[in-house]
């Protein structure tokens, strides 16, 4: 019997892990934008040390090295086949959809190092640096920022009340006073006019009417969710109005047999984050493998509940502020945990790779 034929749309964190789990269990196709996988919780890290992206920034034929690869954005769904960007119609007998969110990043990896590079060079020279968003990608930039360029005067400015609102106030104070504590001015309750600086003029004035001096700003507010592409699809009315997709407790599109979604993307109620988004991708996995074995396997998939709103947000590299479900802790306990190494060796890993690049 010939393998069944799986399509993963997606090459960030759970297209990936389901990509190399199950290449050799069917014939995979994983279809994606770029040529390589980027571990998103580490990339700021690559921002104040370049070297560092070598280790997150991976060619998905590192990890997958049987099915086939398409380096092309999926344009459209029908009820046996995907379309891509550049014309390919691509036979599929399981979907998965797991494109997360959407931003303008390089395709290659070289390409993506010399931005590394780039932003790492602004950085340095800068005297100041404007922040805006205070959610985890602001927060943690800012520290990593704080802790690796002490000299630097670094402002956060956030529309919201607090810091870190997808998590308990606990979190948001503690990590308020940390960062105050390293000289990070934080302005809460206000938004910035980015167009209202230029070259010459490095001042940005915020809707309460302060002026904030900065050399560079950093855009650190939320991505758009990856399902655009799928309004004029098959998959149209699965669809919230927010954008993320409808899923039953397998993790399958509500009502669809063998389309799949994991991810950033569906409706799940948890916070979105790496961890979860490799659970997802390992349930769906061995789900796929229980309907391509065949038989009546229904009753034998496995279900998905929601994960508890666990998070860690780094403070550069020894120190994090993690929120579990009894307790918030500030300090080097959550720091050891993840701030490190940001669970980058633990990810190589689990694609089957070296926790370190080989030098060559």
């Amino acid at each position: 019997m010939a393998d069944k034929k799986v399509v993963i749309v997606g090459g960030g964190v759970a297209g990936a892990i389901l990509a190399k789990t199950i290449q050799n269990q069917a014939n995979v196709t994983l279809v994606d934008p770029k040529e390589y996988f980027e571990i998103p919780w580490a990339s700021l890290r690559g921002l104040v040390e370049p070297s560092f992206a070598e280790r997150i920034v991976i060619n998905h034929r590192e990890y997958f090295k049987k099915g086939d690869l398409v380096v092309s954005s999926a344009v459209n769904v029908t009820e046996t086949e995907v379309v891509t960007a550049d014309g390919q119609h691509i036979a599929y007998d399981y979907l998965v959809i797991a494109t997360g969110h959407t931003e303008p990043i390089p395709k290659t990896r070289s390409e993506r190092f010399d931005q590394y590079k780039e932003e790492n060079a602004k950085i340095k020279s800068a005297s100041s640096v404007l922040i805006v968003g205070g959610g985890p990608t602001g927060v943690e930039l800012a520290a990593e920022i704080a802790v690796d360029f002490p000299d630097k005067k670094v402002t956060i400015v956030h529309k919201g009340t607090r810091l870190l609102e997808y998590i308990g106030t606990k979190a948001s104070s503690k990590t308020f006073k940390w960062l105050k504590s390293k000289n990070v001015d934080v302005k809460l309750e206000q938004s910035v006019e980015l167009s209202s600086s230029s070259e010459e003029n490095k001042t940005y004035q915020t809707s309460s009417g302060e002026t904030i001096e900065a050399d560079i700003h950093f855009l650190c507010i939320g991505k758009p969710l990856g399902s655009a592409w799928l309004k004029e699809t098959l998959l149209k009315d699965d669809l919230h109005a927010d954008g993320k997709i409808k899923v039953d407790e397998h993790l399958r599109v509500n009502g669809r047999s063998n389309i799949f979604a994991i991810g950033d993307i569906i409706d799940v109620q948890e916070i979105k984050q790496g961890v979860y988004a490799s659970g997802h991708a390992q349930l769906v996995a061995k789900n796929l493998k229980l309907l391509i074995e065949g038989g009546d396997r229904e009753g034998k998939l496995g279900t998905y509940k929601a994960q508890p709103p666990i998070s860690i947000v780094s403070l550069g590299r020894k120190q994090a502020v993690a929120q579990f479900p009894f307790m918030t802790v500030l300090g080097r306990l959550p720091g050891m945990i993840k701030s490190g190494d940001l669970f980058v060796g633990k990810t190589r890993k689990d694609l089957g790779l070296q926790p370190n690049v080989k030098k060559s």
